[in-house]
């Protein structure tokens, strides 16, 4: 949702009276969120089983009836929703959200199920950032083809990084994802290398914004790969969790600031 509104102020306004953004920033609170962290539950449950920290805020362990009602719930959220946007949405826009949902359900179902390959995994999470393109894209406005790109680079490396605290439960289960494949301490260094790109594609838009991603960012990826271990990446987690309102708000405070003064 975040994303959407940010992706309208790139576009050089505040707000917007189209039917068709609202209908998108609507679907993108509970339905969308569904369809992304509903089916990873669903197709998560021996690794979540030997996960420690699911069962709580950081996320669902699903049990053996809780299946077929939460696939119900997905699908009764998300296609009304899709059916609708796709006669609002003009058609390079509903192709980008549609890209965005199928590389999240690839990302948690077979036979894709990119979660389980090295290197897609988290090259699949760009789909966090394909919302941002979507307001220019139905203004009929340039795209704003560098901070796409900025938080394209964030997303893999969160993800990433993100991952390091599970490479034990995952390699327990025989869930070969990149932090697995990496080991923690080379997890640390490849999102760092993600954080320094996004932070270099953000620098011609905001100096601030990308010196505030890179401190916060590869500061955290740093203290990992000094001290490499899953507690370590544990502990650096609910950090990482905040970075996106941290840069997100930087970002948008200037922004804001800079529509409502007419420089921008």
């Amino acid at each position: 949702m975040g994303v959407l509104i940010t992706g309208l102020w790139l576009s050089g306004q505040l707000y917007t009276l189209q039917p068709a953004f609202w209908l998108t920033l609507l679907y993108l609170t509970l339905p969308y969120n569904l369809l992304i962290y509903g089916l990873n539950d669903l197709s998560d449950g021996a690794e979540d089983a030997l996960s420690t920290r699911k069962g709580g805020w950081q996320g669902a362990r699903l049990g053996a009836a809780e299946g077929r009602p939460l696939l119900n719930w997905i699908l009764a959220l998300n296609v009304p929703f899709l059916l609708a946007l796709a006669f609002l949405l003009p058609a390079v826009a509903l192709l980008t959200l549609l890209l965005s949902a199928a590389l999240f359900a690839g990302y948690s179902l077979p036979p894709l199920r990119f979660k389980a390959r090295p290197l897609l995994d988290g090259l699949s999470n760009v789909a966090y950032a394909l919302p941002l393109a979507l307001p220019a894209l139905m203004l009929g406005r340039p795209l704003p083809a560098l901070a796409l790109l900025a938080l394209c680079a964030y997303s893999v490396g969160k993800h990433a990084f993100d991952a390091a605290q599970d490479v034990d439960s995952d390699r327990r289960a025989g869930l070969n994802t990149t932090a697995v494949w990496l080991g923690v301490r080379g997890t640390a260094l490849y999102a760092l290398g993600w954080f320094v790109l996004a932070g270099a594609l953000l620098w011609p838009l905001s100096r601030l914004s990308a010196v505030t991603l890179l401190l916060v960012c590869g500061g955290m990826a740093l203290r990992l790969w000094t001290r490499p271990t899953t507690g370590e990446a544990a502990r650096l987690y609910p950090l990482s969790i905040a970075t996106p309102w941290i840069v997100g708000a930087v970002s948008g405070v200037q922004l804001v600031y800079l529509l409502v003064r007419g420089l921008y």
